[in-house]
């Protein structure tokens, strides 16, 4: 439904850093950078748009998909040793639905990132 997403935060340069780390496991690498921005996807195809600003709001919640249940771990666990604060450990969410798989993080302009996947086991 989305063609792409823009996402404006405060430090570039670790806002780069975490999701370059958080994203790798879920095959999202950086693809593109310029002044003041940034563009992540998978390669050759960024839909995620960092854009540099004096200061960000915050707030937006922005769920990327996952291929298993393994890559959501690793997300998370990837994503806090890039600075992500825990908003979530990976665990079922069966409020969601019986098979939703996901962890969150908030980034460091405090948007709520989350990896998902909805495959059983």
């Amino acid at each position: 439904m989305y063609d792409h997403i823009g996402l404006r935060v405060s430090d570039l340069d670790a806002s780069i850093r975490f999701y370059q780390t958080a994203l790798k496991p879920l095959g999202i690498v950086l693809c593109s950078t310029y002044e003041g921005g940034a563009g992540f996807g998978p390669p050759g195809k960024p839909g995620l748009w960092l854009h540099a600003v004096k200061q960000a709001s915050g707030g937006t919640h922005v769920a990327f998909a996952a291929s298993n249940r393994a890559a959501v771990s690793a997300f998370y666990s990837e994503g806090r040793s890039a600075g992500g604060k825990d908003n979530g450990e990976p665990g079922l969410r069966t409020d969601y639905s019986p098979t939703y798989y996901a962890a969150f993080l908030i980034d460091p302009d405090g948007n709520n990132v989350e990896a998902v996947c909805l495959k059983d086991g």
